[in-house]
């Protein structure tokens, strides 16, 4: 059975070198390929395919955000997230997410497709450099409150703001790229500010990067 697979990069020629390889392995088919965030998951809803690879850091909205939203349109669509860092907390997080796949960059030519396969299958398939450690934290038995992070206090929607605030959009401009109002932005830039505990954009920017809560580009 032929797996199909759409590639997310916000970078065109690496797209190019992921079609390449994905070209050259058995029974793999790339039927499409995106840009940005919004960009993959209007193009999932739209071809369903079986396996997205998408890279963590793109603009509009990040990979983290897009499995979200790929995940929660209900679409047997599974998902491998590239990554240029080795991170064993994001994995954990994307794993308890429903992403099924955390593959460095450095190593996709000899692990994509393997990965790929995986997913497919509703394996799990992460590079070897982080396996370990995130596999066996997330088969620890849960006990006890789970400490609250900034991502669970943020919504969807303030995700969205706060990436594109750190791509460098106004105010207008992310009203126009969301389809709110400026005073609907605006609200959600102070609720950023409150709940991350701080009162510049500098300093919004430097939580949001500590906490995973935005990639901005390599």
């Amino acid at each position: 059975m032929t797996i199909r697979v759409v590639i997310a990069d916000d970078h065109h020629l690496v797209r190019q070198g992921i079609r390449a390889l994905l070209t050259s392995a058995s029974n793999i088919e790339v039927i499409g390929e995106a840009a940005n965030g919004q960009e993959v998951v209007e193009l999932v809803e739209k071809v369903k395919p079986d396996v997205v690879v998408m890279d963590i850091a793109m603009p509009r909205m990040d990979g983290t955000q897009a499995a979200e939203r790929i995940l929660s349109q209900g679409t047997p669509t599974q998902i491998v997230i590239l990554s240029m860092h080795s991170d064993s907390i994001l994995a954990q997080q994307l794993l308890r997410q429903g992403v099924k796949g955390y593959l460095l960059k450095a190593s996709i030519a000899d692990e994509l497709p393997l990965a790929i396969r995986a997913a497919s299958q509703g394996q799990v398939y992460l590079s070897p450099a982080i396996s370990d450690s995130v596999l066996t934290t997330l088969m620890m038995p849960q006990t006890g409150e789970i400490p609250e992070s900034p991502a669970d206090l943020l919504s969807p929607r303030e995700r969205e703001v706060l990436q594109l605030v750190a791509e460098g959009y106004t105010n207008n401009a992310i009203a126009e790229a969301l389809t709110i109002s400026v005073k609907t932005v605006e609200k959600h830039r102070a609720n950023l500010m409150a709940k991350l505990d701080v009162h510049d954009l500098p300093s919004l920017i430097r939580q949001a990067i500590k906490h995973n809560l935005i990639f901005l580009d390599k």
